[in-house]
């Protein structure tokens, strides 16, 4: 700050100037707690955490922010076009002169933040197709074994267990403990979910508990919870609340009963029910054995009183000789065949022993080789001391050539 002695006054900087309405402002005790009823517009969620967006009315518009450590406590979404009630205090951007609100709470206005989270996840979640039929998968009618997900102490699990042991005391119910409400309730349930289908032995699950405000059931709205369910390979029955009472969990299981007894009733078959269906199965069994039986031997009393099976017997001898008639026939045209052959072959086998090398080699001649196998045919192909064999009618002899003088 600069003092003019002329004009006796003073020169403030810019950064002064800011201050000091900033003090003004935060010192107001109505601008340092406010609440603000508007319409949000040029919303943007920065990568930081921080939300930075305008209020409007009709008529004017205000800038304001809310930093993480508040936005992350919203349980809902702001959009562009919600209108809103926000609270916080009026103060001043220092480095750009620029006054804004500085938000730490916000509720849609006319509806509660909850009630905004749980329509806006539902939107989100139906518009992925999660909600869809052909993501269903079927209850099992004859389980075994049912894991029950609720809080070890409430009634739903007293409702549970009383229910299945008056239904069907064979069908094993195991309980996983969980928290049903809570700021780690959500994390908690979608963690059993898992844990039962990793454990593999549960037929059926049924995840729930009994009823109460929005924010008691706000876990069964979570999307932590939603996926969980979803990804779920073992067939899901949501019982949450009362018949009135609709979470998301009901959206996306498999199966939603109004309560927990209707759950457990659902899941569990009657164990009477269950032996009049096998001694009906049993009984149709027996009579349509029975119509078969009639039906097999009525035919076959019809098979063998026909003409052909009478005379079956018959037929076979007669069979039988023809068959026999027919061998001889055939042995007696074998042997003529090979007598002809041999008639044929005999004159044939004359000639060939007739020219045949060994028939003239009986007349004295041989036949002589080369050391290496070829027939020697002229004095040419010999030389003096070279080896050669002489091939007889009754053998072979060695003999070396001492004397090679040709014709």
């Amino acid at each position: 700050m600069q003092i003019r002695n002329d004009m006796k006054t003073y020169v403030y900087t810019v950064s002064q100037v800011n201050r000091y309405i900033k003090n003004l402002l935060e010192n107001d005790v109505l601008l340092s707690d406010v609440f603000i009823e508007a319409e949000i517009s040029n919303f943007k969620a920065h990568g930081s955490g921080h939300l930075y967006f305008t209020l409007k009315d009709e008529s004017a518009a205000i800038s304001a922010v809310m930093f993480r450590s508040s936005a992350e406590k919203l349980k809902f979404l702001p959009e562009n076009g919600m209108k809103v009630t926000v609270y916080g205090r009026i103060s001043i951007y220092e480095k750009t002169g620029q006054y804004q609100i500085y938000v730490q709470t916000m509720e849609p206005a006319g509806r509660g933040a909850l009630y905004m989270a749980y329509e806006q996840l539902k939107a989100r979640l139906e518009k992925a197709g999660l909600f869809d039929a052909e993501h269903k998968k079927p209850i099992p009618k004859y389980p075994k074994c049912v894991a029950v997900i609720t809080s070890p102490t409430g009634a739903a699990v007293r409702d549970i267990i009383q229910i299945s042991g008056r239904r069907n005391p064979s069908v094993e119910i195991v309980v996983r403990p969980v928290l049903v409400q809570g700021e780690n309730a959500a994390e908690d349930i979608a963690e059993a979910i898992r844990e039962v289908n990793l454990w593999g032995k549960a037929d059926t699950i049924i995840v729930g508990r009994g009823g109460g405000s929005i924010e008691d059931l706000w876990a069964f709205n979570e999307e932590i919870v939603a996926r969980a369910i979803f990804e779920s390979n073992i067939p899901v029955i949501s019982a949450v609340g009362h018949e009135t009472d609709f979470t998301i969990a009901d959206f996306i299981s498999d199966l939603r009963a109004p309560t927990p007894s209707a759950a457990a009733e659902l899941a569990i078959p009657e164990s009477k029910g269950f032996r009049d269906v096998i001694s009906a199965s049993l009984e149709r069994m027996d009579k349509a054995i029975s119509k078969n039986l009639r039906e097999d031997r009525l035919l076959y009393d019809r098979l063998i009183n026909m003409s052909s099976f009478k005379h079956f017997s018959e037929r076979v001898g007669e069979d039988e000789i023809y068959v026999s008639d027919l061998y001889a026939r055939l042995e007696r045209g074998m042997d003529n065949s090979m007598q002809k052959a041999q008639y044929r072959l005999y004159p044939l086998s004359q000639g060939l022993e007739k020219i045949s090398p060994l028939n003239v080699m009986k007349r004295g001649y041989s036949l002589v080789y080369k050391e290496n196998g070829s027939l020697l045919t002229n004095t040419t192909d010999v030389t003096n001391g070279e080896v050669i064999y002489i091939k007889l009618m009754d053998g072979q002899i060695k003999a070396k050539v001492e004397d090679n003088n040709g014709c």
